[in-house]
């Protein structure tokens, strides 16, 4: 394996209000090998149990350093994040040019609707998006967004 060094602490990947739950599972499983810690914000669709979230995080979970908030605020309380990163496809700033960070927290929204408009406006200067033709498709899937993401962070940790 090539020389890697994981970022200490870990990035942390939230997911506000998910739905689908391969997503959810693939993302899980992408934590897992990153050493990520992973971030559910309620209502769920679906139950942890589910058994397609769990064949796509396959053996794995136990390697997840989940955490269940209630909601956002519960989230907040919780954490109390220093750096948020909020993703978006609204956003003005691509994120090639964060300067991401061990620890940052990066934020997704669900995979019908995204994040809600009350968390893009209150962070609005902490909204980025990943370049995409918008005049072909609406959006990527969640799981691919946060595999990006994830691996850009990860890349500019390396220094």
């Amino acid at each position: 394996m090539f020389p890697f060094r994981w970022p200490d602490p870990p990035f942390h990947i939230i997911l506000v209000e998910p739905e689908i739950p391969p997503n959810t599972g693939n993302i899980a499983r992408l934590c897992a090998a990153t050493g990520s810690a992973l971030h559910l914000i309620e209502p769920l669709g679906f139950r942890l149990t589910d058994a397609a979230m769990k064949r796509a995080g396959l053996d794995y979970w136990e390697h997840v350093q989940l955490h269940r908030h209630s909601n956002w605020t519960s989230f907040l309380e919780a954490e109390q994040p220093t750096r948020l990163f909020f993703f978006s496809t609204t956003g003005t700033r691509a994120h090639f040019d964060a300067a991401f960070k061990p620890g940052d927290y990066l934020v997704f929204g669900n995979e019908t609707h995204g994040l809600p408009d009350e968390l893009l406006a209150e962070w609005r200067d902490s909204v980025i998006g990943i370049p995409q033709r918008t005049d072909r498709v609406r959006s990527l899937n969640l799981a691919n967004t946060v595999g990006i993401a994830l691996y850009e962070a990860l890349r500019q940790a390396q220094g």
